[in-house]
C-alpha cells in the first residue's frame, strides 16, 4: 500500500464502523466498542496525515463525509433517546446552531466554489464534545453538558 493512501485507508474504516453501528443497540457494549474505535480513527487519520505529509484535499475531504455519516448515524441511533431524555428547547439551540454551521458551509461554497469546511482547533474541541454526548447522556449534568456542548458548537460555526 502507498503511504499516502493509509490515512484514507484509516478513514475508511471510520466509514465501515459507522456502517456497524446501525445495526448495534444503543448503549449496549458492542456499541461503545464500535463508537470508541471510530472517534479514535477520526483522531489517527489527520494524525497519520499530517505525521507523514500525506495530507490532501481528497483526504479532507473524505474526512469531511466521513465525519457528516458519523454523526447521522449516531444521531439516528440515540435521537429517540435525546428526544425523551433532553428538554425540548435544546432543540430549538440545535437548529440554530446547524443552520449558522449551514450558512457557513454555504459562505464556503460560494467563496470558493466548492465544499469547504475548516478544521480550526475550536471546530476539534466542539467535535470532540459532541463525540462525548454518548458517554455522559446518562449523567446527572448530561443537560447541561448538551447545552454547553451546543454553544461552543455555535461559535465555532461562526
Amino acid at each position: 500500500m502507498k503511504k499516502s493512501m493509509i490515512a484514507n485507508c484509516i478513514t475508511v474504516l471510520r466509514i465501515v464502523g459507522t456502517i456497524i453501528l446501525l445495526f448495534l443497540t444503543p448503549f449496549s457494549i458492542p456499541f461503545y466498542i464500535t463508537y470508541s474505535l471510530t472517534g479514535v480513527t477520526d483522531v489517527l487519520d489527520g494524525f497519520v496525515a499530517r505525521k507523514f505529509g500525506i495530507a490532501s484535499e481528497t483526504g479532507a475531504k473524505l474526512d469531511s463525509a466521513a465525519d457528516i455519516l458519523f454523526y447521522g448515524v449516531t444521531l439516528t441511533k440515540l435521537l429517540r433517546y435525546l428526544l425523551d431524555e433532553l428538554p425540548k428547547q435544546i432543540w430549538w439551540v440545535v437548529c440554530a446552531v446547524l443552520i449558522i454551521r449551514l450558512c457557513a458551509y454555504f459562505t464556503a461554497a460560494v467563496k470558493y466554489r466548492k465544499f469547504a469546511s475548516l478544521h480550526t482547533y475550536l471546530n476539534k474541541v466542539t467535535g470532540l464534545s459532541v463525540f462525548f454526548i454518548p458517554y455522559f447522556l446518562k449523567a446527572p449534568f448530561a443537560v447541561t453538558y448538551c447545552y454547553a456542548v451546543c454553544v461552543m458548537g455555535g461559535i465555532s460555526s461562526l
